[in-house]
Order: C-alpha cells, then structure tokens, then sequence
C-alpha cells in the first residue's frame, strides 16, 4: 500500500485558513501560523458575538416597549402582565416595531391591556 502524504489536503486547509485572514495586519494574513492563530481567535469572537447580539437586541426592544408603555400609562412589567392576560400573544420584537414605527396601533394595543387589567379579579390582601 503506498504511503499516504498530506500534500494537496495540507494546501487546501492552509489557503483557506490564509482566506479568511484577508484583510489582517501584516504577518497575520501572510503567514500561515500567525494567520491560524489570528483566525481561531477571530472565529471565537464571532461566535460570542452571535450570542451577545441576541441579548443586546432583547434589551432594546424592552426598552422602547418600556418608553412606549409608559407614554401610555403603563410600566414594562404591568403592560407585558397585561398582554399575557388579555391573550394577545405578540413577541417583543413585533412590539418593539409597533411602539417606534406605529405609536398608534400600540396605543390601540395598550388600551387592550388596560381593559384587560380592569376586568382582572383582584387578589384578597
């Protein structure tokens, strides 16, 4: 059996680690230790940026739909209580949309929920 050499496998994985070092400083996009290295590296950032994007873009839809519901009468807690009760079933990014491009269908929605909030049976305290 002949003896298997890494050749062409070796320049495939060498030249793409080299592509996605394009646009790098200096060694870091010529060489190819320096390039892996940076790469990896790059890679792990982008990883957790996916991650953190998620939780930056919830934030900030909880904070226009808190701003819009108190522009309303409501704070975030008791408008999103007030959603849950009523049965209308909308995620926060849609929320988020409605508040800063239609503030009036949002107003519509908030008096939704403070019908719904009314008509609530009080706990006994």
């Amino acid at each position: 059996m002949p003896r298997a050499k890494r050749g062409n496998k070796r320049k495939e994985n060498r030249k793409k680690v080299l592509k996605l070092a394009k646009g790098y400083r200096g060694t870091k996009s010529k060489l190819y230790r320096s390039a892996k290295e940076s790469v990896e590296r790059g890679l792990n950032f982008a990883y957790t940026g996916r991650k953190l994007k998620k939780r930056d873009f919830r934030s900030l839809w909880i904070v226009r739909i808190g701003a819009a519901a108190r522009l309303n009468g409501l704070n975030y807690s008791q408008f999103m209580h007030g959603l849950k009760v009523a049965g209308i079933e909308l995620d926060r990014k849609v929320l988020a949309d409605l508040a800063a491009n239609s503030p009036e269908a949002f107003t519509a929605l908030a008096g939704q929920v403070k019908g719904a909030l009314d008509n609530q049976p009080r706990a006994a305290a």
